[in-house]
């Protein structure tokens, strides 16, 4: 990236696919240079945001590590961040106890622990200069106890609460801070999750994530609290704030529990 572009800069991370990558390209269609983050190849994605007109520097990172946020820092340098979208995460299906403790850890670690010691290291140069906007990518999977997938829904809840929070303690600071809601969205989560035999990663009427990552840039881009993307998902966030947590446990569970997509 040459440092004399005048153009600002918005980090990305998770961009290698799904609601990152839209994110990124809405990013540098609409003047942005870009630094982007995933633990995924981004060779061939890169390419796509340069025709934009974006100066991109992609970083190959594991955000769930600290030596993985280190290194995206490293490589934003000096350059002031004028948009951080903070969005790497993935599922993870099947009961709790099924899980591998690594893999539940490695949810943890990404959604929470690396999220916020990323945003701890970028937001500090924002509220110095009195300007940046922050989108979380946080989730309506936040409002409701997920039966097997109790521990994304558990982050999801710890981020989407965190946003809110942080934003209260940067008002009048010039820094905004907006938190996305996605639903059920057609990316790779569910693949990578081990959920394609369930309800909700076998339906066939999920998001589109172009959609969704422009319902997120554009509130950031109004300095937005929060979004949820999509009639449904509204609806649904608006039932799960009276509905008692067992009763949503129970509709979590015949979406997510492993075989229920042949119920």
């Amino acid at each position: 990236m040459q440092p004399t572009s005048r153009r600002p800069l918005a980090v990305v991370t998770g961009a290698s696919s799904g609601i990152g990558y839209y994110l990124a390209l809405r990013c540098a269609a609409q003047g942005f240079d870009l630094v982007v983050a995933a633990d995924r190849p981004l060779d061939d994605v890169a390419e796509d945001f340069r025709i934009q007109g974006a100066q991109v520097t992609a970083v190959p990172a594991d955000l769930a590590s600290p030596s993985g946020v280190n290194d995206l820092c490293q490589a934003i340098g000096n350059r002031p961040v004028d948009a951080l979208l903070a969005n790497a995460g993935h599922g993870l299906g099947k009961g709790f106890l099924e899980q591998d403790f690594n893999d539940v850890r490695h949810v943890i670690d990404t959604h929470v622990t690396g999220t916020l010691y990323l945003l701890h290291r970028v937001v500090p140069g924002m509220r110095s200069r009195g300007a940046g906007r922050v989108l979380i990518t946080g989730s309506i999977a936040g409002f409701m106890p997920g039966s097997f997938q109790a521990v994304y829904n558990g982050t999801k809840a710890f981020i989407d609460s965190f946003a809110a929070a942080l934003r209260n303690e940067l008002k009048d600071t010039g820094v905004t801070v907006t938190c996305l809601m996605p639903g059920p969205t057609d990316t790779e989560f569910f693949a990578r999750a081990q959920m394609l035999d369930t309800q909700v990663g076998a339906d066939d009427h999920k998001a589109d994530p172009a959609q969704v990552a422009q319902a997120g840039f554009d509130a950031m881009m109004d300095s937005e609290a929060d979004v949820v993307a999509g009639l449904k998902n509204k609806l649904q966030v608006a039932l799960a704030k009276v509905t008692p947590s067992q009763v949503l446990a129970e509709q979590h569970r015949k979406m997510a529990e492993p075989g229920s997509a042949n119920d």
